[in-house]
Formats: structure tokens, sequence, C-alpha cells
């Protein structure tokens, strides 16, 4: 099945989300999900498998339910018992958003005083969930990139107000 949502028998007497959690299973049981790794995130198991939130957070519980992984609110849901050592992921998904966002205003994609995606936009268009969204705007505003206007949006920073890098 791997990943292939056409795989997925949608009309069997199997739910889809435990056809789900055993795909992820077989991949704990041979070693490619090692104890501590990451399990793929709801907005991940959502766009692989072409599933509802609902389902993918059902996915979650049932492995945690059979004892193979647990979640750390915040933080994900990984392989094994809780207290196994975590192997941090690469880079949380809001700082890869977010400076994914901040090329894109460096580059002149995204004018200064011209709006950035909205929430909804950004959850469709990398597939997360609103709060990661909001993080990575979050972030941007913090770093100088973007300001936000309460009922309005959130609009590129003038460049004076841009984080120093040496690349401009």
């Amino acid at each position: 099945m791997s990943n292939d949502p056409s795989a997925l028998d949608r009309h069997g007497p199997v739910p889809i989300y435990k056809q789900v959690a055993d795909e992820i299973l077989k991949k704990i049981q041979s070693g490619e999900l090692p104890a501590g790794a990451p399990v793929p995130s709801e907005a991940q198991l959502e766009s692989d498998y072409n599933i509802a939130r609902t389902t993918a957070r059902r996915v979650a519980r049932e492995l945690r339910e059979q004892g193979m992984v647990y979640t750390i609110q915040g933080e994900g849901t990984f392989v094994g018992e809780p207290g196994v050592p975590r192997r941090p992921r690469k880079m949380p998904i809001y700082q890869k958003i977010a400076e994914a966002m901040a090329k894109r205003i460096q580059r002149g994609d995204i004018a200064p005083n011209r709006a950035i995606p909205g929430e909804k936009d950004m959850m469709q268009l990398y597939g997360v969930a609103k709060v990661t969204a909001r993080q990575s705007v979050s972030l941007l505003r913090e770093q100088g990139w973007v300001f936000t206007v309460p009922y309005r949006g959130t609009y590129v920073a003038h460049p004076d107000k841009w984080p120093i890098n040496e690349d401009r």
C-alpha cells in the first residue's frame, strides 16, 4: 500500500484508519520507522492517503492504543513508549514554511505592504494545520518580515525592518 491512496480499500469491511495504521505498523516492524522516530503528522497522513483529518487522528489513536507510539502535545507522535529518546525532526515544519515565505519576500514575489497568503491558503499550500500556519506567521512577525493589521491581514514589512542577512 505504501502511501498509495488508491490502494486503500475504501468500500471493504476494514476501516480506513485501521488500514493506514497497519501500514505504519509495518514500517515500525521493518525498522523503517525506528524507536524515537517521528510518525507522519496528521497533515502528512491526510495528504499522503487522501483521508480526512479526523481519520488521521484516529490512526495515531489506534497506534497509541496498541502501545506502538506516544504523542507529545505540540511536538508530534513518536515510535515507542513514552520516555524513549526522540529523534528530533530536521526542522519544525512551521520554521520551514516561515523560511520559504521569507525567501519569497526577499525575491520580491510579495512586495512590501502587500498581504502574504492567509491561514487557509497556507494550510492548503503546505498541507498543515491552522496552528502550524499561525506559528509560521508568528515567527515571520518576530523576525521582522511581516506585520499584522487586526481584521485586515498580514503584510510584508518595509525592507529596513527585515532581519539582517549577508545574502542580501
